[in-house]
């Protein structure tokens, strides 16, 4: 049976080039993986307009990257980093491989795995999720005229981001290889529940200081709630960007993950 391919759906501000590491390896391991570089990261237009892309517009971009598979007759899993867990989220609907044999279609998603990412019910937000996070939590942005974001003190967001690794010189550069991202999409409002269609796995980061461990926790409760099923958690002692500080860790989840439906 062909193995299935992985779409990554980095976090906010990160280009696809963040995760090559992990990319790479599970590549290496005769799997295709891609990581997505969506429209609201890097000072990107809108498809027809001017201003910075919306959450919707992440949405649909993954949304195509799906079904380019699927039509391939592939099946497909979905890994989400962060904020990436939301337009991933939104971009299931329809693209199950249920629901596409059911139209007489090939391939299709059969798991989203999610990476310590943002988890919100439908009608709630980024920001939502968000909101209670302590300040000294919050990743300070500063936010143009044409509505882009970016850090607004290196160290601190590294501090944040990537508080599991004690080299500061280190953790500061690989945070400054983020870039941009809209400020819009993270007050997009989640419009479908993608996690009620597909098996479910999550990456549960122990000690991440950006998505607190209580906010990861109440979006997998929120999913098992919803849906009615179990979530495959995986927990791991690492902070919000694992693949850089835990990357052997990460790795070996995504393979377990991508071979519960196949004989691997």
């Amino acid at each position: 049976m062909p193995t299935p391919s992985i779409l990554f759906v980095p976090g906010s501000f990160a280009r696809p080039e963040l995760y090559e590491n992990i990319v790479n390896a599970v590549a290496a391991k005769g799997y295709e993986m891609k990581a997505l570089h969506y429209p609201s990261v890097g000072l990107r237009t809108g498809p027809t307009r001017e201003e910075p892309p919306t959450m919707y517009d992440d949405a649909t971009f993954i949304t195509e990257e799906i079904s380019r598979h699927a039509d391939e007759g592939k099946d497909v899993m979905l890994v989400a980093h962060s904020y990436g867990g939301i337009p991933a989220t939104e971009s299931i609907k329809g693209l199950t491989k249920d629901e596409r044999q059911e139209e007489g279609k090939p391939g299709g998603i059969v798991r989203v795995a999610y990476m310590t990412a943002l988890l919100p019910a439908v009608g709630s937000s980024a920001a939502d999720v968000l909101a209670e996070t302590p300040d000294e939590n919050r990743v300070k942005f500063e936010v143009d005229e044409k509505g882009w974001m970016r850090f607004a003190d290196i160290s601190t967001a590294a501090t944040i981001i990537i508080s599991d690794m004690t080299d500061k010189e280190e953790r500061e550069a690989i945070t400054r290889k983020f870039t941009s991202h809209s400020a819009a999409s993270f007050s997009n409002e989640l419009t479908h529940a993608g996690y009620k269609d597909v098996p479910v796995s999550y990456l549960f980061c122990e000690t991440d200081s950006c998505i607190l461990p209580r906010i990861q926790r109440e979006g997998i409760d929120m999913i098992e709630r919803e849906s009615g099923n179990k979530v495959d958690v995986t927990s791991i002692n690492a902070g919000h960007l694992p693949s850089a500080t835990a990357p052997q860790e990460v790795i070996d989840w995504i393979l377990r993950e991508t071979a519960r439906h196949y004989d691997l």
